[in-house]
């Protein structure tokens, strides 16, 4: 979204949401097309401003305790552990009358686990976590974490802002990678507000990134919220502001495995992405944006991920790449459809973000890294989707807005909507 794109309406797109949650309606494939399509809700998803809600909501805008609950729709809280510094990290789960159960800690906003029902109507979890504080301390991989400053990775960790040089931290090779070595998923996020209506549980959060931290610079508030439907919508809400420019891509680096186990070779995927950034060996974009057609990278059409790993030409077989998105910027459309043929269970990814990484976990530990239940998260053993703006953006004029300048508001949504066949 472009800086003149920002508008100072009351609507935004938690806005939006919740109106369409008050006419109990879905998002999913034919809803993102009609939002692709309309030229008045494009405008309403390049809006910013502070969230408000329906007077007739119960809106608690205090630390939360124990159990909420309306009509099925719960928020809980519990205590995840203490960290190294004293400070205590808190675990919330958000569920519906569905069972579906999404559970999160303020640690890094990591997603710990998502719960949600197969064909047969059975519980799973669908994503790699731990349910141990001190595993994501002690440097568990970046799975579930809110990404930033800068999700992705920055070429030699250098960029020129307004005619001054910045220098990174290196901690991906020779390049940047995901924010700096203390980026956004090691930070305690601080509690600013819950919502819990009879179709939806909301709760916010912010983290303010002082001016120099990873030697980015200026000062960044970041508000992320996390949002359950009672229709199985898990949404996440990006919204920062700056008091100077600075680069900005948030992601969430969650790794699903809709089968709840084993990997992810046998999933289905489709991606509404004709055109992919080519990389370099490093896996830096060399500024060409290429068609997907006659690829490996060509899921334009369903397609069995495992089937063309070792033709993508990596060091270790599989994806890592940045997909551009084909619906217009700044509206939100259908990114993604993943299926798992075992257990029926799929999953639509809507963004209003540019592009998508994925990213089939190549680089995990052969011998997996225990997650949750004792399930392994090894090689293949999960699948991301990381709705974001292009890697190394901050370097590539031709590419999405990467610069976040003050005045303007960075506002991004991503939304996964979970069935099951």
């Amino acid at each position: 979204m472009s800086e003149a794109g920002i508008c100072r309406g009351w609507t935004s797109p938690f806005d939006f949401l919740i109106l369409l949650d008050s006419m109990n309606a879905r998002i999913s494939r034919r809803t993102a097309m009609a939002i692709g399509g309309a030229a008045s809700l494009g405008a309403i998803a390049g809006c910013a401003t502070t969230p408000r809600h329906n007077k007739d909501e119960p809106d608690f805008a205090h630390e939360p305790a124990g159990i909420k609950i309306n009509k099925g729709m719960k928020l809980e809280k519990t205590s995840f552990g203490v960290l190294p510094d004293g400070r205590t990290a808190d675990l919330f789960t958000l569920s519906n009358v569905n069972g579906t159960r999404f559970r999160f800690t303020n640690y890094g906003m990591i997603i710990t686990e998502l719960w949600t029902k197969d064909q047969k109507g059975d519980l799973g979890n669908v994503v790699a976590g731990s349910d141990q504080l001190d595993s994501y301390v002690a440097g568990f991989p970046f799975t579930g974490a809110v990404i930033g400053r800068f999700a992705n990775r920055i070429h030699r960790g250098y960029f020129e802002l307004d005619g001054k040089p910045y220098q990174l931290a290196i901690n991906n090779g020779q390049n940047h990678l995901h924010g700096g070595k203390v980026g956004f998923d090691k930070k305690l996020w601080h509690f600013e507000q819950d919502v819990v209506t009879d179709k939806l549980v909301s709760v916010r959060f912010s983290y303010v990134s002082p001016d120099g931290e990873e030697n980015y610079p200026g000062t960044l508030t970041t508000r992320v919220t996390y949002e359950l439907t009672d229709d199985d919508q898990v949404r996440i809400r990006y919204h920062a502001t700056s008091d100077q420019p600075t680069p900005i891509n948030l992601t969430n680096h969650s790794y699903f495995n809709l089968a709840g186990h084993g990997d992810i070779r046998a999933h289905r995927l489709q991606l509404w992405a004709s055109r992919y950034t080519e990389v370099d060996s490093e896996l830096i974009p060399t500024g060409k944006i290429l068609p997907v057609a006659s690829t490996p990278l060509d899921f334009t059409t369903s397609q069995v991920v495992g089937d063309r790993m070792d033709q993508t030409g990596l060091s270790v077989p599989g994806y890592d790449h940045n997909f551009v998105l084909d619906h217009p910027a700044g509206v939100i459309g259908l990114t993604a459809v993943l299926q798992d043929p075992s257990s029926g269970r799929v999953m639509e990814v809507l963004t209003d973000q540019p592009g998508v990484q994925l990213y089939t976990s190549n680089f995990a530990p052969v011998q997996g890294v225990e997650c949750t239940g004792g399930v392994r998260l090894g090689r293949y053993g999960g699948l991301c989707l990381e709705t974001q703006n292009f890697p190394d953006a901050v370097n590539r004029p031709s590419f999405p807005l990467a610069i976040l300048r003050p005045g303007a508001v960075y506002d991004r949504t991503t939304i996964y909507h979970f069935r099951a066949r």
